[in-house]
């Protein structure tokens, strides 16, 4: 008994891990696919990728649905393609292969929830928890790995990818269900039973809920990868700027994770989980986390997490008593609409139709909670309102061993959560300390960073921080920074850059302002920050985070903005004005650091110089379109231009300025901009030797060649 136990626990084990390289690669697909319209700037073709999902439709073909029911493996070793997909440099390739393994992991999974509902086994149980669980083990990975999961295909050694363990981990849980007996010759027998055909009456039954259980599945995966794939996603959904109104995601990431396995602990409760008292609960709170910031709303967030753990069991259940190809053929394509949509509210001015679903991400979490509806309302019609087979019931003594199975396997992942927490916490809140206090100097930065994805589809984030590290910035503005999305991997790398190098971090706009991101560190305390939504009638909605940093004891206001498109004058001029206004009535020093989209001295440069009341860094520099440093009651040290490696398409501008004591008025003092030679200043006032001739990891002083000094 106690071999066979073992065995079976084995067996859960190798499917959990199964179950993670799933969700590896569901979350790196739409990354991976992302990668191409970035650099388009529109519709690419590659987008067709995110098809590859519906593989399980090929499960209405007779042949092959007998050839996957004996042959489980060979979806599994299809799904490992996709971790495997990080061998290959080409990214075109590289997109190809982690499509294969999206197919693999999604035929993978429709095979599970056909062959395996035989009555009386507990096999449909198992696989269902196992898929639960492997959402979990890969949470708690990524809360240990900054937000990353070291699988995916835009990982590798370099940037502290694990792909060489996570495949060979792999090729052992495929060994397992290569070599695993049958339960009992019963099954086979069993399951060839189920095999019906169309005119069978018991296969019409069965037939008449797929529609809803279709849709409920696509609500269901949409929701757990969108809002829960990662601790983090949440937690930025109701972030709003400082002084904090809700959680940090370290330790509260941790708080999510507790959320899903309770709800994954008693789904086997369909009588409740499936109840509508119990949806109109989660649509409240979906309401929650989608309007309202802080605290309430994630706590919103937590209970919905909790309520989809609670149902995922019910809902995927009856998708098994469905028709499986057409079904789950349904279901995946309804998840892909609701994945196009989540892009759509943001990427509106780039896509077909996009002013339909311009900024209304609460249309989409509506469309998810109605589907949710269809797919609990058919869970319930089939699971509760029918006579349960006594064996099959949740009170079997076959539900009750895999039960305790699985939630020991969900219990272990959540205390690892909490360790990964426990283990990050003393980075996450140590107090930055700024780089040459004694000089009362700030060195203010600017980078467009691309969505942490490099120009040849790996993370960044590992480069990002070196020369963050190496150009010794106190405050910088990253734009084009939201990755909490599903196209851009669910992910937070402003916490690793935060955590790695002591800073303050402010996100900036919530992912549900529908903006493409600006982000700030800083080594000063944030004392306030607000997140703007700058005027953008016709094209992308352009942001801005304006905070007050105590800046060597005294109040120093720094803009970080990041503009609309050249193709939209009228968008330019209304945010430029903002910002100026902005700027215009703030009463403190001041440092802009921003993308404009203008030439120096045009119009929109004048409304946001002359009417910010603000300071060019250098009024000289003819060579610039998109990004400019200004500012106002500070005294400028020097300027510097650093070329952006392979990182991304924009350079990163850096400035350092002198913030007057306490007590010392400068507001009448006028800049001089007579250049001086660096020596003319003491070496802590000199920006890095490392960027000069050809620079380090393809960062180097650029279009000056060195850096300018100013008296």
């Amino acid at each position: 008994m106690a071999g066979a136990n073992a065995a079976q626990m084995r067996h859960f084990l190798a499917d959990t891990y199964l179950s993670f390289v799933y969700w590896t690669v569901l979350t790196s697909l739409g990354l991976c696919i992302w990668y191409f319209p970035l650099w388009h700037m529109g519709i690419s073709g590659y987008e067709v990728a995110l098809l590859s999902n519906i593989s399980p439709v090929v499960l209405g073909v007779p042949f092959i649905r007998r050839v996957i029911r004996r042959h489980r493996a060979i979806a599994a070793v299809l799904g490992l393609v996709g971790v495997a997909a990080y061998a290959i440099a080409n990214p075109t390739q590289r997109l190809l292969a982690v499509a294969v393994g999206s197919a693999g992991v999604s035929l993978s999974l429709g095979a599970a929830l056909y062959t395996d509902k035989v009555q009386g086994t507990g096999r449909l149980e198992r696989d269902i928890q196992a898929w639960e669980a492997g959402l979990l083990v890969s949470i708690a990975v990524r809360m240990l790995f900054q937000t990353n999961n070291p699988v995916w295909p835009t990982m590798n050694e370099a940037n502290g990818g694990w792909n060489k363990t996570g495949l060979a981990l792999g090729v052992l849980a495929v060994l397992d269900v290569v070599t695993r007996k049958s339960d009992a010759m019963a099954e086979v027998h069993e399951a060839k039973k189920h095999d019906l055909s169309p005119g069978d009456s018991t296969a019409t039954k069965r037939q008449a809920a797929w529609v809803p259980a279709a849709l409920g599945f696509g609500g269901l995966l949409f929701a757990l990868h969108s809002m829960y794939s990662d601790s983090a996603i949440i937690g930025r959904w109701s972030w709003d700027g400082y002084p904090a109104t809700g959680p940090q995601p370290v330790p509260w990431g941790g708080l999510v994770i507790t959320a899903m396995a309770a709800g994954f602990s008693v789904g086997h409760r369909a009588d409740l989980a499936t109840g509508m008292l119990w949806w109109g609960v989660a649509s409240a709170n979906a309401a929650l986390i989608t309007l309202v910031s802080g605290w309430p709303g994630f706590a919103g967030g937590l209970a919905l997490g909790f309520y989809l753990g609670t149902v995922t069991r019910s809902i995927l259940r009856v998708v098994a008593l469905c028709p499986p190809g057409r079904t789950l053929f349904a279901g995946m394509l309804w998840y892909n609409i609701l994945v196009l949509g989540h892009v759509w509210v943001v990427a509106y001015e780039f896509v077909p139709g996009g002013p339909l679903l311009r900024e209304r991400t609460w249309l989409i979490v509506a469309a998810t909670m109605l589907s949710l509806y269809a797919g609990v309302r058919a869970a319930r019609a089939s699971l509760v309102s029918r006579p349960v087979n006594a064996r099959d019931g949740p009170d079997s003594p076959v539900a009750r061993t895999l039960r305790h199975r699985a939630r020991s396997v969900f219990w272990v992942a959540v205390v690892a959560g909490w360790a990964a927490m426990a283990v990050r916490l003393p980075a996450a809140t140590r107090t930055p300390v700024p780089f040459h206090p004694e000089q009362r100097l700030i060195t203010s930065a600017i980078w467009t960073v691309h969505f942490d994805l490099d120009n040849d589809m790996w993370l960044a984030e590992n480069r990002i921080i070196e020369a963050v590290r190496d150009l010794q910035v106190d405050v910088m503005g990253f734009l084009e920074s939201d990755t909490e999305r599903i196209i851009m991997g669910g992910r937070d790398w402003t916490q690793r850059v935060a955590e790695e190098l002591s800073y303050y971090v402010d996100y900036g706009p919530s992912p549900r302002k529908h903006t493409w991101g600006c982000a700030m560190i800083s080594k000063f305390p944030i004392k306030n920050s607000t997140h703007h939504l700058l005027p953008s009638p016709v094209g992308e909605l352009a942001c801005a985070i304006h905070a007050t940093l105590d800046v060597h004891g005294r109040d120093v206001d720094v803009i970080v903005s990041h503009n609309g498109q050249e193709e939209n004058p009228l968008d330019r001029k209304l945010q430029t004005t903002e910002l100026a206004r902005i700027m215009r009535e703030s009463q403190n020093p001041f440092i802009f650091t921003g993308y404009v989209v203008t030439k120096p001295h045009a119009k929109n440069y004048k409304i946001l110089f002359d009417g910010g009341r603000i300071h060019d860094i250098d009024p000289t520099d003819s060579d610039r379109w998109c990004q400019y440093i200004g500012y106002r009651g500070v005294k400028r040290v020097g300027y510097a231009r650093v070329s952006r490696g392979t990182i991304t398409d924009t350079e990163i501008q850096v400035g350092k300025f002198a913030v007057p004591e306490p007590n010392e008025d400068i507001s009448a003092w006028l800049p001089s901009y007579q250049r001086v030679k660096e020596s003319h200043y003491a070496p802590e006032y000199h920006f890095p030797t490392v960027f000069r001739g050809k620079g380090v990891r393809g960062h180097f002083y650029h279009v000056f060649k060195e850096p300018r000094y100013f008296e």
